[in-house]
């Protein structure tokens, strides 16, 4: 395998691991050993568990970048709004370790921000705006129902987390997403 491939290998396998047990409950000889290699070689791939982490973390928000843009593809507005959450409701039910990930991305933020490394989390909050971006414009780059889809997703989140089922009463209001058309109204 190439250095290139082998890194691919380290990112997938700290999605994995971190996802199941955070930056700080997660070694890095634990991700060694998942993909088979020291960690005297993981640390000539990555500087440090740090990197390592982040990689992890650039790797969830690109992946789902590339998942919004593919749903998306030739719509616009509430279409494009409707195969954005359907999209992304597929994925986390079928790659919890994406949904995990993303969980433990916001966890490593807040412990980091509250020791005073705010380098950590600007990398983090990097990723989430060009997320951000990418959700804003087939809506319409309206910033009400790029919020809005922003916060059902982290409804979702919360609630695939902590393991409530798809037809459970908690999720009924989220069976229909608001969509604001251009005059500023609703949708009825």
């Amino acid at each position: 395998m190439s250095a290139d491939e082998r890194r691919e290998s380290v990112v997938r396998a700290a999605m994995e691991e971190f996802g199941r047990g955070g930056y700080y409950g997660t070694s890095t000889e634990t991700i060694a050993k998942r993909v088979g290699v020291s960690q005297p070689y993981l640390f000539r791939l990555f500087p440090g568990k740090r990197a390592i982490f982040l990689a992890a973390a650039e790797r969830c928000v690109e992946d789902t970048i590339r998942m919004f843009v593919e749903a998306t593809e030739g719509l616009e507005g509430e279409a494009a709004l409707h195969a954005m959450a359907e999209a992304y409701t597929t994925a986390i039910v079928e790659q919890p370790s994406r949904l995990m990930m993303q969980m433990q991305m916001f966890l490593a933020v807040a412990a980091a921000e509250e020791e005073g490394d705010r380098e950590f989390g600007a990398a983090v909050r990097a990723g989430w705006m060009r997320l951000w971006d990418t959700v804003d414009l087939p809506l319409g780059a309206c910033v009400k129902n790029t919020t809005e889809f922003m916060a059902y997703g982290m409804l979702i989140n919360t609630l695939v987390a902590m393991g409530f089922p798809r037809g459970h009463r908690v999720w009924e209001g989220l069976d229909t997403l608001p969509f604001e058309r251009e005059t500023g109204e609703p949708d009825a």
